[in-house]
């Protein structure tokens, strides 16, 4: 009789429970968590890509034991003592000369523990260049809430949106991205809620909303700021709490004074009257939520497209209470617990400042140490110092920027002059052509470990299914490779552990959040503890700021913010506006949904969004093929006209390697690439063609285009 284990989801930041079925170590099948009370998904239900879970596990091309570059793409075999010495004495090497000659990137693709391992590891070899990707979707999150509220995470549950009486999406196509948890809006709206929905696209989300405020990609504050002009000129915003818990408020008003709805209407492309609404909608609605996703967040102005948001929320008194919040949507299973646990350029986990001195101390203690109180280099920053050559070697977990980096041409060429790379994944990977060492790594539901969704809800998941070959644990990998660089005590000053429980013990000694979060009481309580949790008899944090805001004297600091376009906009040459989206049963750069034969069997190829004015200047219906270009590359794909997207405006989903078009110019605060918006051009060609243009690309899956 299979054995029923409960593991977490490992796709996007919803934080779905289910069960594998598992026959001596095989998986034969998924069942729903329907008996588990008070789990992300309730009643068990899973998307398209949760039910087909199984499938790139048992993928043919699973990496099963360690590689060693022979020549550019060729890998001959090695042992995993060779493969971690190797890895060792050239990271140590390079640590010995120069620390900030390395780079680190973690993976929000697999648990809290390895994520914190990896940021022990740069920091104790002396460098705090480690980031992953939240810089690529959510680091203006993070940046953009810390500077209003003071923390950069969700400060409601699932549960608040659903008792919500207005939600606003913004730059998210909820129902597509996160389909289980987009039952929490679905919920609110049984109740009376209102829904309104912020795109340029005419989303299956939007097809939900009462007001769907279509604008043009990169206007999202001058929207911002006139909702709030609207709020404050009516009286509508919550005096009490505007005066009592918030600083900034009259700045605030001055700026919103000049944006007008109408005159917002000629930036945004949004009607004067449709932005009225939406803002008496909000701000009477009683309990209110404001969600998002990258459609906000991949800008250089993103970090002030997220504080324009919590200003708007906080105007209208909707925190610290039941039914009200920021709910920032994380697209990957645990973008959150990377963020929480450190693997950032600039902050220890817990969020502690690398440049506070007087945190810095308490970590050399803590890891016996000595330790950098430089900031790092981000993602982004690590591909322009590899171009100059200061960054020389680099360890990527889990990750595939080869595909997820924008302007990734840039970053094919900056690979092509780095010293030493250690890929350490489940399958090979565009990325995998770069590398000298190659470490064969479990899949989450061949480990286990702790994770933390989109809500702050930290869940253990437990393993289901032997790992293939030689392919070993993250936390074990890196554990091995600390030992051999000489980090080899016990203790939190080491890498020696015995199992990924180890490990939480001591991010529970460090992490001021995650104190009263252990490994027993995550096995117990299925449906997992939200942070902070100060103490094992913590129940945990439903939401924040009940009493006071983070920041240094409890109150809200709200954002004057200008409207400010995108870095390229169109013109002569680039006529259009440029924007990328996602599949519902595709994630990320394929990795894994690319080795799924019913996802790839229901969405096998991208299509270009077009609108039909548009399309008729070209002369292309759906289903001919086009070439899309930027000023940083071609990419083709067929056509798919149709009036659900903008005039001006054309879409293509990132999955299959789009972002050899996407724009790299950075947001000054965040770090994060204009991804969400750039100028480009089409031109209709013939299948001959465009297959030509996609040969000359990096296929995201062996054999795909």
């Amino acid at each position: 009789m299979a054995e029923r284990i409960p593991v977490v989801c490992p796709y996007c930041g919803v934080g779905c429970r289910l069960y594998v079925l598992s026959e001596d170590g095989y998986p034969v099948n998924v069942d729903y968590a329907d008996d588990i009370p008070g789990i992300p998904n309730e009643g068990g239900k899973l998307c398209p890509k949760g039910n087909a879970v199984l499938e790139y596990i048992k993928a043919k091309d699973r990496l099963r034991r360690p590689l060693k570059a022979k020549e550019e793409g060729k890998f001959v075999e090695i042992s995993w003592s060779e493969a971690i010495k190797e890895v060792a004495e050239r990271l140590g090497s390079y640590a010995k000369d120069d620390p900030n000659q390395l780079m680190f990137f973690g993976s929000a693709r697999t648990f809290n523990e390895p994520n914190y391992l990896i940021q022990k590891l740069a920091r104790m070899l002396g460098t705090n260049n480690v980031d992953h990707c939240a810089r690529l979707c959510h680091s203006s999150t993070v940046s953009g809430l810390k500077a209003v509220f003071g923390a950069g995470a969700m400060s409601n549950t699932y549960r608040d949106i659903e008792e919500a009486d207005c939600i606003i999406v913004w730059g998210h196509n909820y129902a597509e991205t996160h389909p289980v948890g987009f039952r929490y809006v679905l919920k609110a709206k049984d109740h009376g809620a209102k829904l309104i929905v912020v795109d340029p696209r005419r989303t299956k989300t939007a097809w939900f909303a009462d007001l769907h405020l279509q604008l043009y990609p990169g206007t999202d504050i001058a929207l911002a700021n006139a909702m709030m002009h609207v709020i404050i000129r009516e009286n509508l915003y919550d005096r009490d709490f505007v005066f009592r818990r918030c600083t900034g408020f009259e700045e605030v008003a001055r700026t919103v004074e000049k944006y007008d709805p109408e005159r917002v209407e000629e930036i945004t492309g949004v009607p004067a009257g449709l932005i009225e609404e939406a803002a008496t909608t909000f701000a009477t609605a009683g309990r209110g939520v404001i969600t998002w996703a990258m459609g906000l967040t991949q800008h250089t102005h993103g970090h002030d497209n997220v504080r324009a948001l919590a200003t708007l929320s906080a105007i209208c008194g909707y925190q610290g209470r039941e039914g009200c919040g920021v709910a920032p949507m994380r697209g990957q299973n645990n973008v959150q617990g990377a963020c929480d646990l450190g693997v950032l350029p600039n902050v220890f986990p817990g969020y502690q400042a690398v440049t506070d001195e007087e945190r810095r101390k308490w970590f050399e203690g803590f890891w016996g140490r000595e330790l950098s109180g430089e900031v790092g280099y981000t993602v982004m920053e690590a591909a322009h110092a590899i171009e100059k050559g200061k960054v020389r070697g680099y360890y990527i977990m889990g990750e595939n920027p080869v595909i997820s980096d924008a302007n990734s041409n840039r970053l094919l060429r900056a690979l092509r002059k780095l010293d030493f790379l250690v890929l350490q994944d489940i399958v090979p990977t565009p990325t995998m052509e770069f590398a000298d060492i190659v470490l064969p790594a479990a899949a989450m539901l061949e480990n286990e470990g702790s994770l933390t969704n989109t809500e702050r809800r930290v869940q253990w998941s437990f393993r289901a299914i032997e790992p293939p070959g030689e392919a070993r644990p993250d936390w074990w990998i890196i554990g091995e490779i600390g030992k051999a660089l000489g980090f080899d005590s016990s203790g939190s000053g080491g890498f020696s552990y015995s199992d990924a429980s180890d490990v939480l013990r001591e991010i529970n000694a460090c992490t001021p959040q995650y104190r009263g979060i252990t490994p027993e009481r995550l096995r117990r309580n299925l449906a997992g503890i939200h942070w902070p949790c100060p103490s094992e008899d913590h129940p945990g944090t439903r939401f924040l700021y009940r009493e006071r805001f983070l920041t240094d004297d409890g109150k809200a600091h709200l954002a004057a913010v200008e409207h400010r376009g995108p870095v390229e906009t169109p013109d002569e040459e680039y006529p259009l506006m440029l924007t990328t989206v996602r599949y519902v049963g595709q994630y990320h750069t394929l990795t894994m949904t690319g080795r799924s034969p019913s996802l790839m069997k229901r969405w096998p190829m991208p299509y270009v969004e077009i609108n039909p004015a548009d399309a008729a200047k070209i002369g292309v219906r759906s289903g001919e093929w086009v070439i899309i270009e930027t000023r940083r590359g071609s990419y083709a794909a067929r056509a798919r006209v149709t009036g659900t997207i903008k005039e001006g405006v054309v879409a293509v989903p990132w999955h299959w390697g789009a972002n050899v078009l996407t724009n790299d110019a950075l947001d000054p605060v965040a770090k994060i690439p204009e991804t969400k918006a750039c100028a480009c051009r089409l031109r209709k060609a013939s299948e001959e063609e465009a297959r030509k243009v996609l040969d000359s690309l990096p296929a995201p899956v062996p054999g795909g285009e």
